[in-house]
């Protein structure tokens, strides 16, 4: 067996399994949970027309690099959402989902012949398909601390000079899972001096941008790059996906783009994967991506759920609304100790309420866990269910505290 398979650690949501297994939730509430990021909006009958209507595609086998159809679909809609002016042919590839993509990139890109060994930086709190991608490409993963008092942003300056010297990927999260923080131009800017300087790629994993919260949309790092004045996307690649825009996670459909030299690696790659997406799931792809009613009602929904929820928990818990995603990151009561794993079952056990442990989605750096005392919340479902766990949290927080 691989050896590097004895690096990885156990995902978040079995560790949450393991920590609620022998407790019998209170059978005076329904359950309710706010622990897994999954879509629960109903998927736009549109979508699932134009998938329905294209079965006939099952009769062939894909394009790796997908239709020019699907390609142009994706540069399209980067013009109208960033003013991105990208080649459909070299600068945009299809993916099946940015968690696959994820991995698949990391694979890519890291050398893991390299001497000293490889080291791919990741966002601490993070996504662990970050920190699994890299292990299982050779690379060490370098944890960049975060500054709490700035929404969980990762502070570059302190990741020291030799660590810069060995890295050759940084994954950017922006907006942040779990923190839902945005990426400002000047923090963009410092990534792409350090890129420049010490020849790193960065993956930008931006499948939360269109469920945001403040007046100006988040900004894409490719249209950071383009703000900038830097040529080509040179080493860098965003990833995107329909999953969360859009209210299709069972469709596994999404895209790259960025440096074409990149991509044509990734193409080649991806040849052998064997990854080319269906013909069905993108004639329904292309009619998700051309339409922007859907993800206007879509965040519209997200906006009046979190407009409910939030102040509901602010007395109780250290939250605020994020910039954007569909995520609260807060802190637990100071009673608690920072156990947010004894927060997260007590939970459970007394109001049937399912959050995260923010502990989980993060590594200890530095001599701290950054998620220590805090949950993820998840708000997928309708706003309703979403306002009746933030009633019970506030009553198990009120309980606790007396």
């Amino acid at each position: 067996m691989n050896p590097l398979l004895s690096r990885l650690q156990p995902y978040p949501f079995e560790r949450l399994k393991q920590l609620f297994a022998g407790v019998t939730p209170s059978a005076d509430f329904k359950p309710i949970s706010l622990g897994i990021g999954e879509p629960k909006h109903p998927t736009p009958q549109f979508i699932k027309d134009a998938l329905t209507q294209s079965l006939g595609a099952l009769a062939a086998y894909p394009a790796t690099a997908g239709a020019p159809e699907l390609r142009s679909a994706f540069t399209g809609w980067l013009n109208r959402r960033y003013g991105l002016n990208l080649d459909p042919a070299t600068q945009v590839l299809p993916v099946s989902g940015t968690r696959e993509a994820l991995f698949a990139l990391t694979q890519t890109v890291v050398d893991a012949s390299a001497i000293p060994k490889p080291i791919v930086v990741s966002p601490n709190p993070f996504y662990q398909i970050y920190e699994g991608a890299a292990l299982l490409a050779g690379a060490d993963v370098y944890y960049a601390p975060s500054i709490a008092e700035r929404n969980f942003a990762v502070d570059w300056d302190s990741v020291p000079e030799d660590v810069w010297a060995r890295t050759q990927l940084v994954f950017v999260c922006s907006p942040g899972n779990p923190t839902g923080a945005v990426m400002p131009i000047a923090e963009w800017q410092k990534l792409f001096a350090l890129s420049d300087r010490f020849g790193f790629v960065i993956a930008a994993d931006e499948c939360y941008s269109e469920i945001y919260f403040r007046d100006e949309p988040p900004l894409s790092g490719l249209e950071a790059s383009d703000k900038l004045g830097r040529p080509g996307y040179k080493n860098l690649i965003a990833l995107t996906s329909l999953s969360k825009r859009s209210n299709v996670p069972g469709l596994r459909s999404g895209f790259v783009a960025g440096d074409a030299a990149i991509i044509k690696s990734f193409l080649l790659y991806r040849t052998y994967h064997g990854s080319a997406m269906s013909g069905s799931v993108a004639a329904a792809s292309i009619a998700a991506w051309r339409d922007e009613a859907h993800v206007v009602e879509n965040r519209a929904m997200y906006r009046a759920k979190f407009a409910a929820v939030t102040p509901m928990l602010e007395p109780v818990l250290d939250v605020r609304l994020p910039d954007a995603s569909f995520y609260l990151w807060a802190g637990i009561p100071a009673a608690w100790k920072g156990d947010d794993e004894a927060f997260a079952r007590a939970l459970y056990a007394q109001y049937n309420v399912t959050v995260l442990p923010g502990s989980y989605l993060a590594r200890d750096s530095q001599g701290r866990n950054p998620g220590r005392g805090r949950i993820r919340m998840a708000l997928v479902a309708d706003t309703a269910e979403c306002v009746e766990a933030a009633g019970r949290i506030v009553q198990f927080t009120q309980q606790a505290h007396s």
